[in-house]
């Protein structure tokens, strides 16, 4: 196979396309936790409600690591694209599942369990799809290996910027009744028209030069895991420190709302600067 040598913008878009749009999703559900409680959790108490959806949110972080072994290890067998794409497919079916699922009001039990299912895809495709883009970006850009793999991070600030921008949008140009009846699924469409893009882009690129000169390995899972021991280490401890301030960013709109007592748009703008902060930091 022939690597072909891609201009920068096409490289960090392939690979920061579907990252961007797979935490926007995961942000979407936690930022509309409280419409979403009602939604498809009712429950006679409030908090029970919430808490049955952000539970159902946690769930889906159980089948992360299975993501990131099982998309991680065909990333090595078959390449960083085909990982890639594999991700962004899973990706774009549960984006389509929460846009188009009918309310527990419709078709009672259903409809949560349509929402679990939606975000364990959505958390098994998440798993793979971080570790296979960082290692395409900086496999294409050995020289720069750390601006190149720093485009994830900054993808994930994007996510929370739009993901921000639409829960202050919904929130002040809607009713509540308006909300729950078809505004909550806006953003979920939205991101059905971009996930196509970016599974166009990656059908389009060519596959990394570093993976094309790397000689085959039968067991890729098993060299990591007793040679690079200390590093499997090392990236759960940056992976904790960094997921924390992410959730704590993620539950600011329930917190304003349920605790603070705030408009739902507060909690939108602070998650908003946050947004911003990370893009550009």
């Amino acid at each position: 196979m022939r690597s072909v040598a891609l201009p920068t913008w096409r490289i960090v878009a392939a690979a920061s396309i579907g990252n961007a749009l797979e935490w926007f999703d995961l942000l979407v559900y936690g930022y509309l936790a409280v419409t979403l409680s009602r939604l498809f959790f009712p429950s006679n108490d409030e908090n029970a409600s919430l808490l049955l959806t952000l539970g159902t949110f946690g769930v889906s972080y159980l089948v992360r690591p299975i993501g990131a072994l099982v998309l991680g290890a065909y990333a090595d067998r078959a390449g960083r694209k085909a990982s890639l794409l594999a991700s962004i497919q899973l990706m774009m079916i549960g984006t389509l599942l929460m846009a188009v699922l009918p309310t527990y009001r419709s078709i009672g039990m259903l409809a949560p369990v349509g929402v679990l299912v939606a975000r364990l895809m959505q958390g098994f495709s998440i798993g793979g799809e971080f570790g296979s883009g960082t290692s395409f970006l900086v496999e294409h850009g050995p020289e720069r290996k750390g601006f190149f793999g720093s485009f994830q991070w900054a993808g994930q600030g994007l996510a929370a910027v739009l993901a921000s921008a639409f829960g202050i949008g919904l929130a002040t140009a809607l009713t509540r009744d308006q909300l729950e009846a078809w505004g909550w699924r806006l953003p979920y469409l939205f991101g059905l028209l971009v996930g196509p893009i970016g599974f166009y882009i990656r059908r389009h690129i060519a596959e990394t030069p570093e993976f094309v000169a790397a000689p085959n390995s039968p067991t890729p899972l098993r060299e990591l895991l007793t040679r690079q021991y200390d590093r499997v280490l090392l990236a759960i401890g940056i992976a904790v420190i960094s997921n924390s301030s992410n959730y704590l960013i993620l539950y600011m709109p329930t917190f304003a709302v349920t605790q603070l007592k705030l408009p739902a748009s507060t909690g939108f703008i602070a998650t908003l600067l946050g947004g911003f902060i990370l893009t550009v930091g």
